[in-house]
């Protein structure tokens, strides 16, 4: 057999194996602890849960076919045998790595189901379903196929959370089914399909502040990403210059709406100008090679 298809042969079966790079960032002015749990029956990653520093990031490769959910614990406080637990996102593990256990809620969820390889299509969404704890953008790069958009939430909920959903001393945010039970908030009994669990006032207060993120059980449209080939960026609170100039703002929280908005639609800009660019290279370099023939 020549080596370059050994080789190639190689390649195929890495690319097979760990199909995904995911890279945790933190922009917080604190440290975040991220949990991750992976799915009934799919492999844990190299971590189940860590310290993050402020501006600092860490990456993790992910198999083929994987599937499973992040999220940033908040206020954590750990001794020195790693013993302790956080103030948000606790994983009632008493310890830095989670060991298997998911996050209580009110917490802010990445959720992935990656596909089998090459060109099948890897599922994103991030939920506020189970509430909210901190802002989280998830961003897909490299892709190759899907729609492969920047999802998340962007704003600060804490801000605008109501009385009654307040958690943790205004430091998360919960859902109406966490704080109230009902059966029509939480899409349960006779409210388990799409067509009887609708949105209520305070998912709907979460789908304006943040429209690309799951606000609801059955808030699949709006709220579900695919891409194929990609690597994806899990960044917490990825604008805090925004979310202060929300904080400062006459408007208050709607600014931050409109922030969030902004900063996804700029994802999608950077994109149109890449594409105009070379556009315009193409047509200049014709222009140049129709003007030498010319000569």
């Amino acid at each position: 057999m020549p080596p370059y298809i050994f080789t190639l042969a190689l390649l195929l079966i890495f690319e097979g194996v760990y199909g995904v790079t995911f890279t945790f960032k933190n922009n917080c002015q604190y440290t975040v602890w991220p949990g991750i749990l992976s799915s009934s029956g799919h492999p844990k990653l190299d971590s189940t849960g860590f310290e993050l520093p402020k501006s600092t990031s860490r990456s993790f490769d992910a198999p083929a076919g994987w599937s499973g959910r992040f999220w940033g614990r908040t206020g954590c406080n750990f001794d020195t045998n790693g013993q302790g637990s956080c103030t948000t996102g606790d994983c009632g593990s008493s310890q830095v790595e989670c060991n298997g256990a998911g996050a209580a809620p009110p917490a802010t969820l990445a959720e992935f189901t990656l596909g089998s390889g090459g060109t099948s299509q890897d599922f994103y969404d991030v939920s506020l379903v189970d509430g909210y704890n901190l802002p989280m953008v998830v961003i897909a790069s490299h892709g190759t196929s899907g729609t492969c958009a920047a999802t998340g939430c962007i704003a600060d909920l804490n801000r605008q959370c109501p009385n009654e959903l307040r958690a943790a001393g205004g430091k998360a945010c919960r859902s109406a089914c966490e704080a109230f039970g009902k059966p029509e908030f939480c899409c349960e009994g006779e409210y388990a399909s799409p067509s009887t669990c609708r949105p209520s006032a305070y998912s709907v207060m979460f789908k304006t502040a943040c429209p690309r993120s799951y606000s609801y059980a059955y808030d699949d449209a709006t709220s579900t990403f695919t891409c194929a080939g990609a690597d994806y960026e899990i960044t917490f609170c990825p604008a805090m210059s925004s979310q202060k100039s929300a904080k400062d703002s006459p408007t208050g929280g709607n600014a931050g709406v409109l922030l969030a908005d902004g900063y996804l639609a700029d994802l999608a800009t950077a994109d149109a100008v890449r594409a105009s660019l070379g556009h315009k290279t193409v047509f200049t370099t014709t222009i140049i090679i129709m003007a030498f023939l010319l000569l």
